[in-house]
């Protein structure tokens, strides 16, 4: 975005729904990934942001960014609470963090899903790419309806980019809205490469959105992940509707922060668009009680 970006739209700042602050050995892990190109990334991924916690908060500050979030995710069994714990601290100690949440199929996940509501968690994280499981095991039936009536969101990955698998896609996503109606999701990557089914979930349900992660952006078309023009349009009309929150990954990201706002400036949807998107829809969703304009 060209200078002065969100101080040229007159915003406070930033509100960032999809960035990842992970306890140490964990991210140790995730980032051996990225270096190694792993089965599920698919591809070179030159990660430009690699610093402590601290550090990184500072480069976010330094941006503008005045909310963000700590999406961690299980893939495993028991991994959740330790997960969700760490977070917890996390958004203790850091001003603008966001208290998140993650769950996984398990026996106890309505447990500590209920707990965690009660709690106060703000956002919720699902990604069954990852973590290899379907959005409509009988052990989520449960969390999925307590999650929809307290109207936590969840952001979910579950479009098959960068590498499809046996759980990705939008098919899945759609029963689930057929079970649970009001679940408000958050779809990751706007969906990629499925935009146009995802899209069109947001349309017909009332409190389904997109983020913008790494869509729209030279590096995701490269991947295959190229958003149709065609969509941009209705894009527009979902963004000033409030359903279109921007999101970033960072900090596992192979390029500048900016470069997502770039991309999201390029689409030419107008300042009022990208007001909604880099700030008042996202302001909305986590104070619903207190965002005015």
């Amino acid at each position: 975005m060209t200078e002065p970006g969100w101080q040229r739209l007159g915003l406070p700042g930033l509100v960032d729904l999809h960035t990842h602050f992970l306890p140490p050995r964990v991210m140790a892990k995730v980032r051996a990934q990225f270096d190694a190109a792993g089965p599920l990334i698919g591809r070179p991924w030159p990660l430009r942001y690699r610093d402590s916690d601290e550090a990184l908060v500072e480069v976010l500050r330094g941006l503008g960014v005045r909310h963000f979030t700590a999406l961690a995710y299980a893939h495993k069994p028991g991994m959740a609470e330790f997960l969700n714990d760490w977070t917890h601290d996390f958004a203790e100690r850091v001003p603008e963090a966001l208290r998140c949440a993650t769950f996984y199929p398990e026996p106890d996940a309505a447990a500590y899903v209920a707990e965690r509501v009660a709690g106060g968690v703000q956002v919720m994280k699902v990604h069954v790419q990852v973590g290899a499981f379907d959005v409509r095991d009988p052990l989520l039936d449960v969390p999925w309806g307590i999650l929809a009536e307290a109207g936590t969101p969840v952001v979910l990955h579950a479009g098959s980019g960068p590498v499809p698998t046996e759980f990705t896609g939008p098919g899945p996503v759609a029963e689930l809205l057929g079970r649970h109606p009001q679940l408000r999701l958050v779809i990751a990557h706007a969906g990629a490469p499925e935009y146009r089914e995802f899209l069109e979930l947001a349309e017909r349900h009332e409190h389904v959105a997109l983020d913008t992660t790494m869509a729209f952006t030279e590096f995701f078309s490269e991947m295959g992940g190229s958003w149709p023009q065609d969509l941009t349009p209705r894009l527009g009309d979902l963004g000033l509707a409030g359903k279109v929150f921007l999101g970033t990954d960072f900090p596992n990201i192979p390029y500048p922060y900016e470069t997502q706002l770039d991309a999201l400036e390029r689409l030419d949807l107008g300042d009022e668009w990208l007001r909604a998107v880099l700030w008042h829809n996202g302001e909305r969703l986590i104070h619903p009680a207190t965002s005015a304009g």
